[in-house]
């Protein structure tokens, strides 16, 4: 047993040793599945550390690490949307899991479209966060996310960039997650991930128009207005696809909605997923 909170249970999905945060008990609401962003030193406690909880009042919560990040087994073949995306049906496969509201950050909105896209009957409803999914030019921030050497102050440079003003713990949590991103083994895998020219292994990450507007899954969609990461005009064009969406778009907020402005997501989320 560890007392990292990062570190849950071990499961094998899609024959990985997976780590994954699972709260265990359905209070009525069914299941959640949270799929984290792409950031270095990111892990599922790290991205969800803030919803988890909320969410735990109403729906079993279950947070993968997904391959190649945080806790999970590192396999470089996966390092592509279709493994990532067998990798988080083989997570739902591993905990019996028929169905489940999804939710993607960022990187994980790619992944969180890739189940609505082409495994509907998995997916009741859909939730999105600065996703990625649609074509655009990559920006200064994302490719410096994705280009990240380790440093101490290049993460905090980074963190900057995830948020809309500085944090006063941004020197404490820079610390954490420069630590998080040189353990062995986890520089190397996201080097691999996301080589340069990175805008073509955002291209990868993309979804057809039509394939994205086939969703029928109940959408609900969240963007800071002020993020330098992935530009809003990208949850626009969700919005415009998919049908049975809704766009909440908070003001003063980078690219951390989950983190930035907490309660009022973990409010509007929780509500969404309830109704």
């Amino acid at each position: 047993m560890s007392d990292s909170p990062e570190i849950g249970v071990t499961i094998e999905a899609a024959g990985l040793a997976t780590n994954v945060l699972d709260s265990g008990v359905d209070p009525g609401g069914g299941t959640v599945l949270l799929i984290h962003g792409s950031g270095p030193g990111v892990s599922a406690y790290a991205n969800w550390r803030l919803t988890i909880p909320a969410l735990s009042e109403r729906f079993r919560v279950i947070a993968p690490d997904i391959v190649g990040f945080g806790y999970t087994e590192h396999d470089p073949a996966r390092y592509n949307l279709l493994g990532w995306t067998r990798h988080v049906l083989g997570v739902l496969d591993s905990l019996s899991v028929d169905s489940a509201h999804v939710v993607g950050n960022s990187f994980g909105g790619s992944l969180a479209l890739a189940l609505a896209i082409h495994h509907p009957k998995r997916v009741r409803r859909l939730g999105l966060m600065g996703a990625v999914g649609v074509g655009f030019d990559i920006t200064p921030g994302l490719d410096a996310v994705w280009g990240y050497e380790p440093s101490v102050q290049a993460m905090r440079e980074l963190l900057e960039i995830f948020t809309f003003e500085p944090n006063p713990l941004i020197d404490d949590l820079a610390e954490l997650r420069y630590r998080a991103s040189i353990r062995p083994g986890v520089q190397e895998a996201f080097s691999r991930m996301f080589p340069a020219p990175r805008q073509a292994a955002l291209d990868r990450l993309t979804h057809a128009d039509d394939a994205i507007a086939s969703i029928s899954a109940p959408t609900m969609i969240f963007h800071g207005r002020d993020d330098r990461v992935i530009p809003l005009a990208v949850s626009w064009r969700l919005l415009e696809l998919i049908s049975a969406a809704q766009l909440h778009v908070f003001g003063e907020c980078g690219h951390w909605t989950q983190i930035e402005h907490a309660e009022a997501f973990n409010r509007i989320l929780r509500d969404f997923l309830a109704d």
